[in-house]
């Protein structure tokens, strides 16, 4: 598949997006982000990131990074959980625009991670086939965590429970891809973890990219 050429480092992507982030947390908005929402000719992007992150309506990741349409490529489904179809399309972005940086956002207050918490509990009710295969894919990560003392505690329960989460997301992504493993040891890509305060609105990366 070829690319479309150099794009940013992981580094100088990482960078861009925590000075992102930081202005959204603040309630501040860059003028080019603001922009680009208005501009009508679309028929180019060059995301210099890839974004892995929860459908949540409250964690749009162009809004949380202070991003413009076309910055960022963007994978959304619920619990950020890890399918073929993610892999794919993270390759897809890898390959054809030279994004260096992968990033797996979980959030603070996923119902996703609430539904696998209460199958492991066995308090979950009768749900949908489609939203089985959901809870499916976060509940080994999760399921060791709720026979600790974490579950007398369901705060810190649900805030571990998406950490180890969005973990395993990222070591699916770092290993189970031949392509991503080839762009990470030859090309500098990079793939990371990120939680999501939706209180603060900050976003705390699990790892830094060195400079």
């Amino acid at each position: 598949m070829p690319s479309l050429g150099p794009n940013l480092s992981a580094r100088a992507a990482f960078v861009r997006l925590k000075e992102g982030n930081v202005r959204y947390s603040q309630n501040l908005r860059s003028v080019d982000a603001l922009m680009s929402h208005s501009r009508k000719d679309l028929s180019d992007q060059s995301p210099f990131a890839i974004v892995l992150g929860c459908s949540d309506s409250r964690a749009p990741a162009e809004t949380v990074f202070d991003q413009g349409l076309g910055d960022l490529f963007v994978i959304r489904v619920a619990g950020n959980i890890v399918a073929p179809s993610q892999v794919g399309s993270v390759e897809f972005a890898a390959e054809r625009f030279g994004a260096r940086l992968g990033v797996v956002m979980g959030h603070t207050q996923c119902g996703a991670i609430e539904a696998a918490i209460e199958a492991v509990a066995g308090e979950q009710g009768s749900v949908s086939r489609g939203l089985s295969s959901i809870v499916d894919r976060i509940r080994p990560s999760i399921e060791g965590l709720a026979h600790t003392e974490l579950a007398r505690d369901p705060v810190r329960l649900r805030r571990e429970a998406m950490r180890a989460n969005v973990r395993a997301s990222v070591d699916h992504l770092r290993h189970g891809s031949d392509i991503i493993e080839s762009l990470a040891l030859g090309k500098g890509l990079v793939v990371l973890g990120a939680e999501l305060d939706l209180t603060s609105g900050e976003v705390a990366f699990f790892d830094e990219v060195p400079a």
